[in-house]
């Protein structure tokens, strides 16, 4: 697994973010049973940033805490089959999986773990899992596919033991 890793902006989470990054994604991937190796972009960022890409993107001028990029469009939520006949989801030259990119705003993480009364490592770990579900296919638009993402979040994150 490759985890492409940039930090942008002065303030810095009181974490090794680039570690927990990968024992995060590394676990979330498994859990969903991805077959495969795969690469992910992650960007800790301002929310100035933040707020920016999410105008840019979805049209919503405000910072939000985390942004996700998938690369594919999957037929249901961790379903990898179809990826045997998708060349032009690997990567060419490491044959890893090339998920997508996720943009998380450091303020953020820092003010959402104070309101919700947890750690800042349980709100980094916990916004990129989310993160990496919309990567393989989950969302939680519809109720039924909220209930399901979220079982699968705290699946992840009971396998990860951070608890809130």
């Amino acid at each position: 697994m490759t985890v492409y890793y940039e930090e942008e902006g002065a303030a810095a989470l009181p974490l090794e973010c680039r570690r927990i990054a990968e024992e995060v994604i590394e676990k979330a991937l498994d859990t969903v049973g991805c077959p495969y190796e795969a690469e992910v972009s992650l960007l800790l960022t301002t929310n100035d940033q933040i707020q920016e890409m999410n105008m840019e993107f979805r049209g919503i001028d405000r910072p939000t805490d985390v942004l996700s990029f998938p690369m594919i469009e999957y037929p249901a939520p961790g379903e990898f089959g179809f990826l045997e006949d998708r060349e032009d989801c690997f990567d060419p030259e490491s044959g890893e999986l090339s998920l997508g990119d996720i943009v998380i705003s450091k303020d953020r993480v820092t003010a959402q773990a104070q309101e919700y009364g947890h750690s800042v490592l349980r709100e980094y770990a916990f916004l990129i899992v989310h993160s990496v579900l919309h990567l393989t296919g989950y969302d939680h638009i519809e109720d039924p596919q909220r209930q399901e993402m979220e079982s699968v979040q705290r699946e992840i994150m009971q396998r990860l033991d951070i608890l809130r």
